[in-house]
């Protein structure tokens, strides 16, 4: 437990984030993977050229110096936080990394004027009482894993029993494990750790699962990404025999349990884990909306699938939304250009008395969610009744 002057100064450090936290945590990841190159493979280099990691790390860190008196609060980014690490495999040993790194680069980046004795100490407490509470959340986790039926901890190999090509940039693989043993039980939505080498350079990535659990297999569907290293070796390089490194499933992008009509709305390769969502919602009864955005019909994946289950299950209607269509007049999308708040309001449940009764998950590249969180708003739908999952590194869409 932190005293009472440990938190005053945690939290009188919040006016110095919110203005140059970006920075400092910037400054962080370069010294951090110069001085650690064992770390590096636990970090997307995509994230890191965007800026995307220093600006999750640095509002993950601000939302912790927030919330210093009352920790209960970052329930859902600790969640967030506990599952994407377990995916990656992180081990305690990388927190002390982390912790050094971060305490030197507060006091390098601030300065001793402001980066004082009791700031580096307090500062140094804090991250230390953080730390055991993702560690111990983590390591529960991944006691939990290994104890589950077909479950496992670490690597686990498995072998590329079906490649498919789902559209002109989303490619399926089917895997099976080497052992022939069972597959750990998830919950759709949840997503996969992959542990690859591509040319000598160790990397790992989170991958949705893509079709419902069957204990025996699991399906990942990945898009090629432009520039983009493990997704291009995959597509041109991973073939059906080749084997791959996985970690248990986990994730908290999942259906939660009610009787409010659904709506699911995706964008490219965020239909992924929308599809085993929507099966596992099509025997719930509810009434089921589903919305898949797309640049173009080439770039549309899954399509037959969701028309099909549209013609099984009366309660579920689908609409299209395409930025670019030139194709005939019988299989043209219910919109063209980006989803719009008018075509929102037409394919949500009607609002009454300016609110929405309906659970919404939506998932796409993230100006896609930024503008869906938005329309969400404008749209009536409360806060509590919206579920997201990011792709990136980002902690919030406000």
């Amino acid at each position: 437990m932190l005293s009472n002057d440990v938190r005053a100064i945690v939290s009188s450090t919040v006016p110095l984030l919110e203005q140059g936290g970006e920075a400092l945590i910037t400054h962080f990841y370069q010294s951090m993977l110069s001085e650690h190159p064992e770390v590096r493979p636990y970090f997307n280099a995509t994230h890191q050229a965007s800026g995307d990691q220093p600006r999750a790390l640095a509002n993950g860190v601000l939302m912790y110096a927030r919330n210093i008196d009352r920790l209960e609060a970052l329930g859902p980014l600790a969640s967030q936080i506990v599952n994407k690490h377990v995916a990656l495999q992180i081990q305690p040993d990388h927190y002390d990394i982390v912790g050094k790194c971060l305490i030197a680069a507060i006091g390098e980046v601030l300065g001793p004027a402001i980066a004082t004795p009791a700031v580096l100490s307090a500062w140094t407490e804090a991250y230390g009482q953080l730390a055991a509470i993702l560690i111990g959340a983590e390591t529960a986790r991944y006691e939990e894993q290994a104890q589950a039926v077909g479950g496992w901890r670490g690597d686990r190999a498995f072998r590329v029993i079906a490649k498919v090509v789902e559209s002109a940039e989303i490619t399926s693989f089917h895997l099976a494990p080497v052992d022939g043993g069972a597959v750990m039980d998830f919950a759709p939505g949840q997503y996969i750790g992959l542990h690859i080498f591509v040319e000598g350079e160790e990397l790992r990535r989170n991958y949705s699962l893509s079709a419902s659990p069957n204990g025996e297999t699991y399906r990942i569907s990945v898009k090629r990404e432009p520039g983009g290293v493990v997704s291009n070796h995959l597509h041109d390089h991973v073939h059906v025999g080749s084997e791959l490194l996985l970690n248990a499933p986990g994730g908290a992008f999942t259906l939660v349990p009610g009787s409010r009509p659904i709506t699911f709305i995706s964008a490219g390769v965020g239909i992924t884990p929308i599809l085993p969502l929507l099966q596992q919602a099509l025997g719930t009864g509810r009434q089921l909306t589903l919305i898949q955005c797309a640049r173009d019909s080439n770039v549309h994946a899954f399509k037959q699938h969701i028309d099909s289950s549209a013609a099984h299950y009366p309660q579920l209607e689908r609409y299209y939304c395409y930025d670019h269509y030139e194709g005939q007049e019988t299989d043209a999308p219910h919109g063209i250009g980006y989803l719009t708040l008018d075509q929102l309001q037409q394919w949500l449940p009607a609002a009454q008395e300016g609110r929405r009764d309906v659970d919404v998950y939506f998932l796409g590249p993230k100006p896609f969610m930024r503008m869906m969180r938005r329309q969400l708003m404008d749209a009536g739908v409360p806060d509590d009744q919206v579920h997201y999952e990011f792709f990136g590194p980002a902690a919030s869409l406000h």
